[in-house]
């Protein structure tokens, strides 16, 4: 290991004494463990952009000393801590903070209604004064046997000398200790990983819609599968270019209507035969690329299946269907109408960077006009949500109808466009001035930015994490498990002050007990597994917390790797995770077997060491693994592609590992990379349709006449032992 040395493009000054305690005390690190294994810390330029992020002055010597005593004194100057978190089973004390002497009563009143009276416990810390109030501290324990839920601590202080009688409250969330996996799934389960987008059927409007999630997953349960993974069907751009990255959504609590399958809308039966014209005609004039390997091209389709969606709209709806619209539009709440009102202000006004200044703030009175003059508009992005919503939850019925344990398996993106839905609707809840990202690794050597702000987690804190419940919430309405990507965000994240670079960062750190036990609340309540991207440079203790909990790591078999370097024998995998050959930043695993991933990143300039090296450690990486597939004979001497990606399948399958993922990519031959990290316009990413060896285009009406699949599924349940066999 070598010292610690700054890292940075901005300033490599490192920090002072005062300021990294500064930084830490505020949850900012001040060293971390990079990819070569040595110690590096942030550069002080680094730490004050980050606290002043966070609402911390820093800038100065006198500013550093000011904040250091400010925080000091942080939690004395509250009576009770702005939300309270706490596992079920476990008890567990909240200090209170009140003037020294005085007498104080705790309650906790039910979410369901009634209340519990809290027994003082045993505190020995001295009184301080605080603000000229000699102040104490009084802890109450929080019993484990409370229902789980979102309840209300009321702490009721007595008067006392020349102060009143005061009355403080805060949220208390009590959350399982730990999720177990369903009852329905057994020892073990199989599914498939496929990008919605890229599965087409011959009926699609030449992009993967909901409709095609429906067949898809009934065909796969058909064959024995467990669940079927999807990209992050988060909202993108109403107008305009739309992102192609599902990683870079505007929101992620709502959905992207292209995934909309307009036919099948009720209301398509109260359209007249001219009307219903219109409709098709723009349908098949998206029909041929269905037929076509040519990259998706999102922002014609939407064009398209936006005018076809404006006029089964303009239809109108039944009583019925009116009242359910309504019904969808208030539980939903006020999040669906600032989304529905973003969406109106960036058809009418473009991007939002070159809005009027006075649209930028939702609470102005210029939006409140602009509100009112798009009614007609925000109901109609309002009905959008609506109609994608009883699409998905057809999807999840019919999953679980074809025999599937879990059914549609959602992605949760680890954050939003800076210029997006969410930033522009709660902007106090992103830290400003910051962009989120990863140090550099062996994949991404000059580190990455994924141009997302985070958010702040003061912020969570003093909103009882409600725009974390909201998000998770509405993800999980028709999805019977959630893959959280970079699950180590709820932990900590990279954060890069904008203007540095990626590589100029610094971690800060989250209340991981809270926010894991927020998703674990509502993955209870909507009986979801979570399954959480572990990827990369984790903790072993952060991964260690995480299977206590009840959440499933994620392995990749490239990944995992012997301290020899050689690949982890089967039997040495972790139970709880979901295990997979590939990923979707990989290329498929024919295009990986042939060093596609080394060709890529050369083409585009991405790769830090010199090429020949690279190449090298590929060759020797595959050579040991077509070893160890010999070693378990799974492999004979001269091994075709196909019997090669077969084994490495198998190989995964014979780990202990609860859940197995096969890529539909690889189901098919697949050879293209479907996302190349580290690039934008110079690959096409998010944008390719599924495909065979040969390059010719896969529809899902082809499954179940693809041999390459059915001998991959046979290959997975016979090494599971599956006992359910395929339906006819």
């Amino acid at each position: 290991m070598t010292e610690s040395t700054p890292v940075g493009t901005a300033s490599d000054e490192p920090a002072g004494e005062d300021l990294k305690r500064l930084a830490e005390m505020h949850g900012v690190s001040t060293e971390y463990w990079d990819y070569h294994g040595n110690r590096a810390a942030p550069s002080r330029a680094t730490l004050v952009a980050v606290l002043a992020a966070l609402g911390v002055a820093a800038a100065t010597d006198a500013q550093i000393e000011a904040s250091l005593a400010d925080a000091e004194l942080a939690p004395w100057k509250r009576i009770l801590p702005p939300t309270v978190v706490r596992r079920q089973g476990w008890e567990a004390p909240v200090a209170l903070h009140i003037p020294h002497g005085a007498q104080v009563t705790v309650r906790v009143e039910l979410e369901s209604g009634g209340s519990v009276e809290l027994e003082q416990a045993e505190d020995w810390e001295r009184p301080r004064e605080v603000d000229g109030v000699l102040t104490g501290r009084a802890s109450f324990r929080v019993p484990g046997d409370l229902p789980l839920g979102w309840h209300t601590l009321v702490a009721e202080i007595e008067a006392v000398e020349d102060r009143p009688a005061t009355t403080a409250t805060a949220a208390l969330a009590m959350t399982p200790d730990r999720l177990d996996l369903p009852a329905s799934l057994g020892e073990r389960g199989w599914g498939v990983m496929a990008q919605l987008y890229s599965a087409r059927s011959a009926d699609s409007w030449g992009i993967g819609d909901a409709d095609d999630l429906t067949e898809l997953a009934s065909f796969l349960g058909d064959e024995g599968a467990d669940f079927l993974l999807i990209n992050p069907l988060h909202a993108a751009e109403p107008s305009g270019r739309m992102t192609p990255s599902p990683y870079l959504p505007v929101t992620r609590r709502f959905v992207n209507p292209i995934y909309i399958r307009p036919e099948a809308i009720p209301e398509m039966t109260r359209l007249s035969g001219p009307r219903r014209s219109l409709i098709q005609w723009s349908l098949e004039e998206l029909a041929a690329t269905n037929r076509t390997v040519d990259p998706i091209d999102r922002d014609s389709i939407w064009q398209l299946k936006r005018d076809a969606l404006e006029v089964v709209f303009s239809a109108g709806r039944s009583r019925s269907r009116r009242r359910d619209f309504e019904r969808f539009r208030a539980e939903a709440g006020e999040g669906l109408e600032r989304f529905a009102l973003w969406c109106a202000l960036t058809e009418k006004h473009g991007e939002m960077a070159g809005w009027p200044e006075a649209l930028k703030d939702p609470s102005s009175a210029v939006v409140a006009d602009e509100a009112r003059a798009l009614t007609d508009r925000i109901d109609f992005y309002a009905w959008l949500q609506w109609i994608v919503d009883e699409q998905l939850a057809r999807a999840q019925e019919q999953a679980k109808a074809s025999g599937m344990a879990l059914g549609i398996m959602d992605d949760l993106a680890v954050g939003v466009h800076a210029r997006g839905a969410d930033v522009w609707s709660e902007p106090e809840a992103f830290a400003p001035g910051i962009e989120v990202g990863a140090p550099p690794d062996m994949y991404n050597q000059l580190g990455q930015n994924w141009s997302q702000p985070p958010w702040s987690p003061v912020y969570l804190a003093e909103t009882a994490f409600q725009p974390l419940r909201d998000m998770v919430r509405t993800v999980l309405r028709h999805a019977g498990a959630l893959r959280v990507d970079h699950i180590i965000g709820l932990f900590r994240l990279w954060w890069i002050p904008k203007g540095m670079g990626a590589a100029s960062g610094a971690y800060v750190r989250y209340d991981h007990e809270a926010m894991v036990g927020v998703v674990l609340l509502e993955a209870h309540r909507a009986g979801a597994v979570i399954i959480g991207e572990d990827l990369g440079t984790v903790e072993p203790w952060a991964r260690d917390y995480l299977a206590g909990r009840g959440v499933l790591g994620t392995s990749v078999l490239w990944f995992e790797k012997q301290g020899d370097g050689w690949p982890l024998q089967p039997q040495d995998y972790r139970r709880l995770a979901l295990s997979t050959v590939n990923t979707h930043d990989l290329p498929p695993t024919a295009g990986y077997l042939a060093d596609e991933h080394v060709a890529l990143r050369e083409r585009l300039g991405l790769l830090a060491d010199p090429v020949e090296q690279v190449r090298a450690e590929a060759s020797m990486e595959r050579d040991r693994m077509i070893e160890r597939l010999r070693e378990h004979r799974l492999l004979g001497a001269d091994p075709s592609e196909r019997e090669i990606v077969e084994a490495l399948h198998r190989y995964i399958a014979r780990t202990p590992s609860a859940l197995i993922g096969v890529a539909l990519v690889d189901c098919v031959g697949e050879r293209r990379t479907q996302n190349q990290p580290g690039t934008d316009q110079e690959y096409p990413n998010w944008r390719i349709p599924l495909a065979d060896s040969s390059g010719e285009p896969v529809l899902i009406e082809d499954l179940p006449g693809n041999t390459r699949s059915a001998s991959l599924f046979q290959a997975i349940r016979q090494e599971m032992g599956q006992r359910r066999t395929p339906r006819d």
